[in-house]
C-alpha cells in the first residue's frame, strides 16, 4: 500500500507540473546584418588571399608592377671622326727586352751518355756442409721435452741423401705409439734407422696426445776404394 501511494503521488506531481507552455520569442533589435556587395567590386577583392602577396591592379603595387611607364628611345648620332691608334715602330721590342733583362736562365748541358754505374761483384758465401747427421723436430712435439738421447750416424754413399721425415704420435705418458714415414731419403737402411730411433724416443708426460715430425738430415761419407787402378 505504501508503494502504491508513492506511485500515485509521483503521477500527480507529473501531471501537475508537466504541462508547460514554450516561452514566447522576443523581438531582436540592433543586430549586425551580412549583405553581399552588388555594385562595388572592391569588397569582393578583399576575399582574395593573394591580394597582398601578388601584384594586383587593385593593390598598392598595381601601378608600379602592372603598369610600367613608357620609355622612349632616343638614338644618339656619333659625329666625331674615328681616331686610329698610332703604331710606334721603334718601341715594338721594348717589352720583350725588359722581360729578358729581368729574367736569367741557368745554363743547361745535355748529357748524351748516361753516367757510368760501378757494380761491385756479389760474393756468394755458401755455408759449410754439415759434418754429422742432424735431427730436427717440428709440430706440437716441440712443446714437450725429449727425455732419451738420439745418436745419429753417417752413411757411406757417393751422393747426398734426402732428409728422412717421420711423423710420430706420442701418448700422454710420453711413449711413441705410431710412426709413419712421410718422405724417403733414397736409402732404405737410413729410413729404417730413422723409424727405429723414433719408436725408441721418450718424451715428458702431457695430458693430451701430441703429434709431430722428426726430420733426419743424413750426413754421407765417401765409399771406400776397393780396386786400385794399375799404373800406366
Amino acid at each position: 500500500m505504501l508503494v502504491t501511494l508513492v506511485f500515485v503521488a509521483h503521477l500527480a506531481l507529473i501531471f501537475a507540473f508537466g504541462e508547460r507552455k514554450p516561452p514566447a520569442p522576443r523581438t531582436v533589435t540592433n543586430v549586425p546584418e551580412l549583405k553581399l556587395a552588388t555594385s562595388s567590386a572592391e569588397w569582393l577583392a578583399l576575399n582574395d588571399p593573394t591580394l597582398f602577396a601578388q601584384p594586383n591592379l587593385a593593390g598598392f603595387t598595381g601601378p608600379a608592377w602592372l603598369q610600367p611607364p613608357h620609355v622612349e628611345f632616343h638614338r644618339q648620332e656619333w659625329t666625331e671622326q674615328p681616331r686610329w691608334l698610332e703604331l710606334p715602330a721603334a718601341e715594338l721590342g721594348n717589352t720583350f727586352s725588359q722581360f729578358m733583362q729581368t729574367n736569367r736562365f741557368v745554363n743547361f748541358q745535355f748529357e748524351l751518355k748516361p753516367p757510368v754505374k760501378f757494380i761491385a761483384p756479389v760474393a756468394l758465401v755458401e755455408p759449410d756442409l754439415a759434418k754429422t747427421s742432424t735431427l730436427r723436430i717440428e709440430g706440437d712435439l716441440t712443446q714437450r721435452r725429449l727425455l732419451t738421447p738420439i745418436s745419429l750416424q753417417s752413411w757411406p754413399n757417393d751422393d747426398v741423401l734426402e732428409p728422412s721425415t717421420v711423423q710420430a704420435l706420442v701418448d700422454a705418458k710420453g711413449n711413441v705409439i705410431s710412426v709413419v714415414l712421410l718422405s724417403s731419403s733414397g736409402l732404405d737402411v737410413a729410413n729404417q734407422r730413422a723409424l727405429e730411433l723414433v719408436r725408441a724416443a721418450r718424451f715428458e708426460p702431457s695430458p693430451d696426445l701430441t703429434i709431430g715430425r722428426f726430420i733426419f738430415d743424413w750426413h754421407t761419407v765417401a765409399l771406400p776404394v776397393t780396386n786400385t787402378p794399375a799404373g800406366s
